[in-house]
């Protein structure tokens, strides 16, 4: 491949809240992995122009205008509960014309919307957990029959957030207190699917229309307390301090039977061109009472860090870190069939009226700010 102007995009944006030291989805974390990636992307001998997005989208648009990339290498992930800011920056850098790592705004947005997404795979015949349901009230526990126990979590989440040891329900009761929470909380429809007791495994996915199946990777629960439930929770993710995370292991590559692990595989990559994936992405899959994998989750544009998730599993497949980003921009150049590339003139307005399109308040990692028309803020 020849070198390459890359723009590192990636959300800056913080309410200013001290981030706990041992909880790993910080802000320090987060800018060390944006710094790994670009070392990785020089050390490719590729120019690398890292963009920092936070309040100011005009400003964004006019410097990214000014760079004129090769490729936007799309890191920008929301912050705030239920937010949909990911789709709207990966349509924006599209409609201004650039080739953009991993998957399109359609994909962004399915993803986050679990119980849309999970209906779209259903109805491609993809195996999902039984008694999935969308529950926009309290009320709504009692229009549907039950086979506990039950996982309960906010439905326009990811990276574990809303998933926690009261996750798991085993009564009605228990379910309308959960979905009170969630809809307090989180201020969105709580998701609730039948808890399969089977093994669970991450599929990590790479390349653009040939897409290739790194080594299974396995969620070992068998060190937890039996008071902590299996799943892989806010905790088990991120906070270094937690019983979840310190009892909660990964084995990749994982050790399963040939003809199940190719099921598995096949099972992900239907999934995840099923949402429109393209690019890199993870596949949560978890076996149920009879084997059959069905999927948990799909997972586009996922955590790229190096040493963990998707990159560990490239590694064991012979694929080091800066080799896997290649693959990544690699597949971005080549462009998804049916992709009509038709760059749009977006109007750069003044400041004072990007001011008459104040964005809300969110609650919980964050706050976004003066955001307007079909994106995220940015700054320089």
């Amino acid at each position: 491949m020849k070198r390459l102007h890359i723009a590192l995009v990636y959300n800056a944006f913080t309410d200013g809240t001290p981030d706990h030291p041992e909880d790993r989805s910080g802000t320090a974390d987060l800018r060390q992995m944006i710094r790994r990636i670009g070392r990785a992307l020089r050390s490719l001998g590729h120019t690398v122009t890292v963009l920092a997005l936070s309040h100011d989208l005009f400003a964004f648009q006019r410097r990214l205008r000014r760079l004129r990339p090769d490729v936007v290498f799309n890191q920008y992930d929301d912050v705030v509960h239920g937010a949909l800011y990911e789709m709207r920056l990966a349509a924006l850098v599209r409609m201004m014309g650039f080739p953009m790592t991993g998957s399109p705004a359609l994909a962004l947005g399915l993803s986050r919307y679990k119980y849309m997404s999970a209906s779209l795979l259903a109805g491609a015949g993809i195996p999902i957990p039984p008694n999935t349901a969308l529950l926009e009230t309290v009320r709504a526990v009692d229009q549907h029959k039950w086979e506990f126990p039950i996982i309960v979590q906010a439905s326009q989440e990811h990276a574990g957030i809303g998933l926690d040891r009261h996750s798991i329900v085993h009564s009605k009761k228990q379910l309308r207190d959960k979905v009170r929470d969630i809809l307090r909380k989180f201020g969105q429809p709580a998701l609730a699917q039948r808890f399969l007791p089977g093994r669970e495994f991450n599929v990590g996915l790479v390349g653009g229309s040939k897409l290739r199946v790194m080594p299974l990777a396995e969620v070992n629960y068998a060190d937890l307390p039996p008071e902590i439930p299996p799943i892989m929770s806010y905790d088990a993710k991120w906070v270094e301090t937690s019983v979840e995370y310190q009892k909660t292991s990964v084995i990749c590559p994982a050790q399963v039977e040939p003809g199940l692990a190719r099921l598995i595989g096949e099972t992900a990559i239907r999934a995840f061109r099923a949402v429109g994936g393209w690019g890199y992405g993870r596949v949560d899959v978890r076996l149920d009472e009879q084997g059959t994998p069905r999927v948990l989750d799909v997972n586009c544009n996922p955590c790229l860090d190096e040493g963990i998730g998707l990159a560990r599993s490239a590694e064991k497949a012979g694929i080091p870190f800066p080799q896997l980003l290649q693959l990544i921009v690699k597949a971005a150049l080549e462009r998804q069939p049916y992709d009509a590339d038709v760059p749009m003139l977006l109007p750069l307005v003044s400041q004072s009226q990007a001011a008459a399109h104040p964005a809300g308040n969110g609650n919980g990692h964050g706050h976004a700010k003066n955001l307007a028309a079909v994106s995220a803020g940015a700054t320089n």
